[in-house]
């Protein structure tokens, strides 16, 4: 027996790819009601429509559209509607220990620990977009695991590096960044993982997204797309279809690849065949 979706029904998302963060939303919360709870993963929420009232710790706030609020692993909290007023939200629950990596800069994944971030909500209008912004790619079944994992990192750094303090800096780029491009160099053809990658690499996975980026000046993924680009640069030059490539060189169809083509060198495959 199915159960009828209403806009009070949540709606979960979850990736076995990216199993450090999963997410929720609710487009109507008049009937959405929490008894004050805490969680052991870090939570980070923005309201998207109408007003609430946010209980954290012995705090009480009104919060409206835009609000972002955020909650340490352990305190308590909760978010609940004002009367019968509507709102509408979404939240993103974080391991605790991936954020720890990232805020510390960890190569091998072995972070001191999570440091808490003192701000209970904001109002950055940076963060409010950034959030929503990487809530959409996260739901996004047409993208790439890699993709929401690259954005998951620039989101969290930069809520980091505005409410927590700066992020390290990495003092030189780590020469087994090379073995995740020799990686990438090897298997672009084929689905390319970001955990394959990183094995390959002997990296964490958030440090490899930044220092790839540091060292190659373009992200794991961009840097896999330009791979593709490029060999078929060469098949199109030996006379090779165009749907026979796009099959071949990854790409979800003929209109995508040409889509990516025209992106990198403002030409159509077709124009560039010629």
């Amino acid at each position: 027996m199915s159960i009828e979706a209403t806009p009070a029904t949540p709606r979960f998302w979850r990736d076995a790819q990216l199993p450090f963060i999963e997410a929720r939303s609710i487009e109507d919360g008049r009937e959405v009601c929490y008894a004050l709870h805490s969680h052991e993963i870090f939570s980070i929420g923005a309201i998207t429509s109408g007003c609430s009232l946010y209980l954290h710790e012995k705090t009480r706030h009104t919060i409206r559209r835009g609000t972002v609020v955020l909650m340490n692993p352990g305190e308590v909290h909760a978010c609940n509607p004002i009367e019968d007023q509507p709102w509408s939200y979404v939240m993103m629950y974080v391991d605790a220990h991936w954020l720890a990596n990232l805020q510390q800069g960890c190569d091998n994944g072995a972070a001191q620990g999570f440091e808490p971030l003192a701000a209970t909500h904001t109002t950055s209008p940076a963060l409010f977009e950034g959030l929503m912004g990487l809530y959409t790619q996260l739901i996004d079944p047409s993208l790439d695991a890699l993709v929401k994992y690259e954005a998951a990192v620039a989101f969290f750094m930069r809520m980091q590096q505005t409410l927590g303090g700066p992020v390290p800096p990495l003092k030189k780029v780590n020469p087994k960044v090379e073995r995740a491009a020799e990686y990438i160099n090897a298997h672009f053809l084929h689905a390319v993982r970001l955990h394959d990658i990183c094995e390959a690499a002997s990296l964490s996975e958030a440090y490899l997204i930044r220092a790839f980026e540091q060292r190659y000046h373009m992200t794991p993924h961009a840097y896999l797309i330009n791979r593709r680009i490029q060999h078929a640069q060469t098949q199109l030059r030996k006379g090779a279809q165009i749907a026979d490539i796009a099959q071949a060189t990854g790409f979800a169809d003929q209109a995508h690849f040409q889509r990516v083509f025209k992106k990198h060198l403002a030409a159509t495959p077709g124009q560039y065949k010629l």
